[in-house]
């Protein structure tokens, strides 16, 4: 396998093949992400997407899961996709899903037909970053998107009758917009459903505009109590059908499984048991904290 640079894929993806069919995120833009800046986005021709799915056939033949990275594959343009994850399709004959990266620009770009056409040929999820429920935020760390239209593009993927996995971040209001930030992600989680939900802490990058905004003082990282009352406060508005809700990534202090709503009290219990014992040694060290 060809790959360029470092590859991510969400936690959920750990037993499936990697194929990097972008190289890099095609918006690229976001102050607290480090992930790609080394890359210049591109999407990789299919004779290079071909050449990895032959050689991943050689070792793996009876791949049951596929992620195509790297930050956004919805971004191909349906006629270059479409003969992709047909490719991928053919090749292993035990394939039960495939995964993708999308953000509210790529999804919004594909009409729900088009997304359907995916999801008949085996694409099952969509991994989408919203990362906060506080337009404030989100203009700040230069997402570039309205929470009208990613709730729009959330929409889509679940007429096309893919799952919705999306992420949100925790700290990212800084300690100035702590509450609002954790009280509007919860609103806008319940407004747009998700079947998952996951949510990262904020881990400094070097390198990253908001690396330079800590050091100019203006922006100040919440601590890891502060984080947890967001946790909590987030929960505490999120109001959904059935939503699994995790906070089990490497970036978080504290880790929560649950089902929403029928584990909401219980998770909210166990998160304020912890805010009010303030003991360190019921978070995850900070030298096991990673991206």
């Amino acid at each position: 396998m060809k790959y360029e640079g470092t590859i991510y894929r969400p936690p959920s993806e750990a037993d499936s093949l990697i194929l990097q069919v972008t190289i890099g995120c095609s918006h690229n833009k976001c102050t607290f992400c480090g992930s790609y800046k080394d890359k210049k986005f591109r999407v990789r021709t299919f004779e290079e997407i071909a050449e990895d799915v032959q050689e991943a056939k050689q070792y793996a033949r009876y791949i049951r899961k596929v992620f195509l990275a790297d930050g956004d594959a919805l971004i191909i343009p349906q006629k270059r996709l479409l003969p992709i994850v047909q490719l991928v399709r053919d090749a292993f004959p035990r394939l039960e899903r495939i995964g993708v990266y999308g953000n509210t620009k790529s999804i919004l770009k594909k009409s729900v037909e088009e997304l359907k056409e995916l999801k008949d040929l085996g694409v099952g999820i969509v991994y989408l970053g919203v990362e906060s429920g506080d337009q404030v935020v989100l203009d700040r760390v230069c997402k570039g998107t309205l929470l009208d239209k990613t709730a729009e593009a959330a929409q889509k993927v679940k007429d096309a009758g893919m799952l919705l996995s999306v992420t949100v971040l925790l700290g990212l209001g800084g300690v100035e917009r702590s509450r609002m930030h954790a009280e509007e992600t919860g609103k806008f989680l319940s407004r747009i459903k998700p079947d998952y939900a996951g949510a990262l802490s904020v881990i400094v990058v070097p390198g990253t505009v908001l690396a330079d905004e800590i050091k100019k003082g203006t922006f100040v990282v919440p601590d890891p109590y502060m984080l947890l009352e967001e946790l909590y406060i987030m929960i505490e508005n999120t109001n959904v059908d059935h939503t699994y809700f995790a906070s089990n990534h490497a970036s978080n202090y504290l880790p929560v499984k649950a089902w929403l709503p029928e584990e909401k009290e219980k998770t909210l219990k166990a998160i304020k048991h912890v805010l009010a014992e303030r003991d360190p040694s019921m978070l995850r060290p900070e030298f096991m904290r990673a991206l």
